[in-house]
Formats: C-alpha cells, structure tokens, sequence
C-alpha cells in the first residue's frame, strides 16, 4: 500500500453550537474530532470497534497531545483532519493527526498513543497477535512535527476543584469520558485568561476510570508562567489521569 493510501482524510464544518465565546472550535469538540476519525480510519482497515467487540476486545486512549500552530477553525469554516499510524509495539501504537484548515494550511497537529485491551480480563493484548499483525501494514512515514507527549508529576496536596460525576462525564461503558476531563481541566482556568491567551500545547496521559459513583479531584501546579500541570484523582485518592496545559503569549484572534 501507498503511503497516501495509508492516510486517512476527513473533512468537517466548523458548526455554530461546536464553538466558544471566540467563534472557533473549541478543544473538547476537535478532540471528539480526533477520536471519531481515529474510529473511522481503524475501521476501514478492519480494526473498528465494531469487529473489535464481537472478539471481546476494544481500544484504549493512554495519551494525546496536541499542539495548535495558529488560529483553530472559526465558525461555519470547512476543515480538514488527517490521521496516520506512525509505529505498531506489542502493546501500543501511536497514531498521529494533522488539522488543516480551509486552505489546506496545517492549523494543529496531534499525537495519541493506544492500547487495545480484551473486554473481558481488562487486560492490554498483543497487538502482533489480533489479525496476524496486520496493523504493522499500516506505518506510515508521514512528519508529525510536535513533540511527543511527556512526563507529568503535579506536587500539589490541596484540590482546586472537586466535582461529581455527573450524566453528562459518562461514555457508553458507564467511565467518565475522556474528553470530558479536558473540558473540566480547561474550565479550571478564568474565562479572563482564556480571553487573554490561547492554548498553545495541551496534552493528556490517562492512567485509570472514573466510574459514576466516583468523584474527581483536580490538583494543579504552575510551574512557570503560562504553562500549567494537572492531576485529576477519584474519591481524593486515586490517579486517572494528567495533563499539561501551556498557553500562547498572544491572544486568539477573534
């Protein structure tokens, strides 16, 4: 198979009700983005989570990180996002992404690493032995040119924010969704400053579920001007994921 072949390509429209108080897309919204053409390109190339569940197994996101170059899409503008495997391990692969905006000009990039794990014992699988390794097929050469995603340790000992889980946290499997945690994580900030600045570099490493009968705890460090790390623990006690937030010195364009 060609590289270009190897690529897959999906086109979106910037709607209306998908933006913030600037008029461009916000993060949660182009990170379902992610997910979904992360969704439809395993599921061409026959490692969907529909076949995936029949055989009792199902993918797990452990990182993302995404870097915006520029402006994001505004309002009602047509966009476009490019996603690509980079390299297959025996227990994860990394996939990468490229938004383009309207003019087909590169406005964000993303790298992810995933997990596939059988449904049954939650325990991760070898990825070499699902379909004969078939996915090793699908490496593409293709830059991603944002570094990949690193190390977070938050020292802080008092929350900033404690919440339920709530309807609105919970995916399909009853687990607090895991875009979710970005939008609250981004919601710890005052809109003054997210209408000051822009986020110029968000990542996320996720460790563990949050169930509906849990709560989460959001502890937060600055460890420089501008660029924030933060720890999300269940019930004030366990770790589900991290996330480091940095901003841009100029302010979004709106």
């Amino acid at each position: 198979m060609s590289e270009l072949g190897k690529i897959g390509t999906y086109q979106f429209v910037t709607e209306p009700f998908h933006v913030d108080f600037t008029g461009h897309i916000t993060l949660g919204v182009l990170g379902n983005h992610l997910l979904n053409v992360a969704g439809f390109h395993s599921h061409d190339r026959g490692f969907g989570i529909d076949r995936l569940n029949k055989e009792h197994y199902t993918w797990v996101l452990s990182r993302l990180a995404l870097e915006m170059l520029s402006d994001l899409p505004y309002q009602y503008e047509p966009f476009t996002i490019e996603t690509w495997v980079e390299n297959v391990y025996r227990l994860f692969t990394d996939r990468n992404f490229a938004v383009l905006d309207k003019e087909g000009k590169p406005v964000a990039y993303a790298r992810s690493v995933w997990a596939m794990i059988d449904t049954d014992t939650r325990k991760p699988v070898d990825l070499m032995a699902i379909h004969d390794g078939d996915i090793a097929g699908y490496i593409c050469d293709k830059v991603c040119p944002i570094e990949k995603p690193s190390r977070i340790k938050v020292s802080s000992k008092e929350p900033a924010e404690v919440l339920p889980v709530r309807y609105s946290d919970l995916d399909i499997n009853g687990h607090v969704n895991s875009i979710r945690y970005i939008e609250h994580i981004l919601d710890l900030f005052p809109v003054d400053t997210l209408k000051k600045q822009r986020v110029r570099r968000f990542e996320m490493a996720y460790v563990a579920e949050t169930l509906a009968t849990d709560s989460m705890a959001f502890y937060i460090d600055k460890v420089e001007e501008g660029h924030y790390d933060v720890e999300v623990k269940k019930n004030l006690a366990e770790t589900v994921c991290r996330s480091k937030v940095v901003f841009d010195d100029l302010p979004l364009a709106v």
